[in-house]
């Protein structure tokens, strides 16, 4: 197919699809799991059931009315594109965001190639040791974030279409309360959605990892753990108390002199993470916890939250 072609008929930029063409070139894909084996498989990645019910209603068969000509080349290619960079560990966009509202086929064309890729994945911590176990509550973040789009009523999945390249490439790991990326020198820790940030479990998930690289990546050499996070933002010692599990957290990190960020909007991020909403008026947002109230008082007061990045030894 015409690539100008294909970028009309998804409603996307020409760049966004010579970007997949070039990096996924005739690199080869990988297909997807039988679809009689895919409940079992979206049950093990923590898929809701009203999530799993939708992704099969949009499964990819041969025959399907809803796979489109540019939809198929698009997810073939996406799988390509993760694949060839299998054992990476930056951010990687798999693809052009797409219209979601057009069906499943089309709201779910990067957890189809997720799906693909898990067999991949998996041969990949298989062939560095990782523990089974390891593997699927790292892959089930696939669940975590799908509920997590849902409740913001489909706002989400542009950012973690991308984020999820880093769980089907083998570069971030769960190791209890924290994920855990691949770096250069130093592991980037990343703070899911999963209970309490007590520092028992973060010192549990630290330790873990001290394990972990050395095992399974020991031709990697990391000094030093790191985040960047509008929860390292020194303006939240403002409104949380001392004893709080954030403070606590942010404590262990010495900051790096602060730079704007490229990309990244530190108001919009608290708002993801802390309301799960991009769109409803401060005014209207609940004021429940002392960390809405902080984040509400401080833009209401004309004031921005800053994306902070800090890093401590191992």
């Amino acid at each position: 197919m015409d690539l100008d072609d294909i970028a009309a008929r998804l409603g996307v930029t020409v760049e966004d699809v010579d970007r997949v063409h070039r990096l996924a070139g005739d690199l080869p894909s990988a297909p997807l799991p039988a679809k009689a084996d895919a409940p079992a498989i979206l049950d093990r990645l923590a898929v809701r059931p009203d999530d799993a019910a939708e992704i099969m209603a949009g499964w990819p068969d041969p025959d399907s009315p809803l796979w489109t000509a540019e939809l198929r080349w698009l997810l073939d290619r996406s799988i390509a594109l993760v694949r060839a960079d299998l054992g990476g560990h930056e951010w990687l966009p798999p693809g052009p965001e797409l219209p979601r509202d057009r069906g499943p086929a089309w709201r779910h064309l990067y957890v189809y190639a997720y799906l693909a890729l898990v067999d991949v994945v998996r041969a990949y911590h298989r062939d560095h040791g990782v523990p089974d176990g390891v593997s699927w509550a790292t892959l089930a973040d696939l669940g975590r974030n799908l509920a997590i789009d849902r409740r913001m009523n489909r706002e989400g999945w542009p950012v973690m279409q991308s984020w999820l390249t880093l769980h089907a490439r083998g570069g971030l790991y769960e190791l209890g309360r924290l994920q855990h990326q691949r770096g250069d020198t130093a592991i980037g820790l990343h703070i899911p959605e999963s209970g309490p940030l007590t520092p028992e479990a973060v010192a549990a998930s630290l330790d873990e990892a001290r394990a972990f690289f050395p095992r399974h990546f020991p031709d990697e050499h990391y000094t030093a753990f790191s985040c960047g996070s509008w929860l390292l933002d020194p303006q939240l010692l403002e409104y949380l108390p001392e004893d709080s599990n954030i403070v606590r957290f942010q404590r262990r990190f010495e900051l790096e002199p602060y730079e704007e960020p490229e990309g990244i909007d530190a108001d919009v991020e608290a708002l993801r993470f802390v309301f799960r909403t991009l769109t409803t008026p401060l005014d209207r947002l609940p004021r429940r916890t002392v960390l809405q109230r902080a984040i509400i008082d401080h833009l209401q007061a004309g004031r921005r939250w800053r994306w902070c990045r800090g890093r401590f030894p191992i």
